[in-house]
């Protein structure tokens, strides 16, 4: 018995005729009458009876013709709403990214994810990609935004953008820096404040430069991002970062940005999502979501220090 088989007997119960109820179903009359036989013979007993009125259920297609209603309006109704939520997705989905990407891409990604998807609750959590990784195996993420995710066939990632990082000081620049690109040998003459290893933009940077034997002149290490963003607008040292986390210092005319060259030093963002669980109507949205908000992000210029993925700019593993 099949869903064909119990559409064509109900159908034919409604209309009380080979000829009507072929019509409706769109199928030949020996189609149809082919299916009833076949369920009757499945059956071991007749549903129907010719009588001077029509064909009529006998008390066996009576006794069907409940059941038969309830499963295809259950079948229906699935239906219908399977087809809506992929329309219109509900539940909870969770969004891991590292605290330099958090502060550009929150606000906006949240805002327009809610009024885009209100039946979606959705959970941001801030890490390091190591930990990101961790949490998008284990579940507790359903979508990573990270810095330079290994290849592994656990893993479905794509290229967002490529990330220029920049060197940034106070407004008053204690060391009164030339405008323009500070190039990369000039580096060991400026205190800086970056994050202890293993941060992966320590690993980065340090990769990148031990290979032009340049050595930083690293006067303190702190791992929190605001933090070295205080700092560093008091005077007490630079520090090297991405343009996006301290945009709104630099346009408020607080801080300073200063390219570096020979070498650039770049890091790619990536989107991952896990391919050992299955993918939802929700995910799928917030994946979208986040591919649109960081394209946009870049054409307004929140990350303007940034080049398209595989240019020819130096770029280095970095884990957080």
């Amino acid at each position: 018995m099949d869903f064909k088989q119990l559409k064509a007997f109900t159908t034919l119960a409604e209309f009380g005729s080979f000829s009507r109820a072929a019509a409706v179903l769109s199928v030949a009359q020996p189609v149809l009458s082919r299916q009833i036989k076949a369920l009757e013979e499945e059956l071991g007993i007749e549903l129907f009876y010719r009588n001077g009125r029509g064909i009529v259920l006998t008390e066996a297609g009576k006794l069907l013709h409940g059941y038969a209603d309830t499963v295809l309006d259950t079948v229906t109704r699935a239906t219908d709403e399977v087809t809506a939520l992929r329309s219109s997705p509900r539940g909870t989905v969770a969004l891991g990214m590292p605290p330099s990407v958090g502060a550009v891409l929150t606000v906006p990604l949240v805002k327009t994810f809610r009024a885009e998807f209100p039946m979606v609750a959705i959970r941001v959590v801030e890490g390091f990609s190591g930990h990101l990784l961790e949490w998008l195996a284990t579940g507790k993420i359903d979508v990573a935004v990270l810095y330079n995710a290994p290849r592994t066939s656990n893993l479905r990632a794509e290229p967002l953008l490529q990330e220029e990082i920049n060197l940034l000081g106070a407004i008053d620049d204690p060391l009164g820096l030339p405008d323009g690109p500070i190039p990369a040998r000039r580096l060991p003459e400026i205190p800086m404040i970056i994050p202890s290893r293993p941060h992966g933009l320590r690993l980065v940077v340090d990769s990148l430069l031990s290979e032009a034997e340049i050595d930083l002149n690293v006067i303190i290490e702190v791992d929190a991002m605001p933090s070295t963003l205080s700092l560093v607008e008091n005077g007490i040292g630079y520090t090297l970062l991405s343009y996006g986390p301290a945009r709104h210092l630099i346009e408020a005319g607080r801080m300073k940005s200063w390219s570096i060259v020979d070498p650039v030093i770049t890091r790619q963002l990536i989107l991952a999502t896990s391919s050992q669980r299955p993918t939802t109507f929700s995910t799928r949205a917030l994946a979208s979501m986040v591919r649109r908000q960081v394209q946009e992000l870049v054409r307004r210029g929140a990350w303007s220090s940034n080049m398209p993925v595989a240019t020819g700019a130096l770029q280095r593993e970095d884990q957080a």
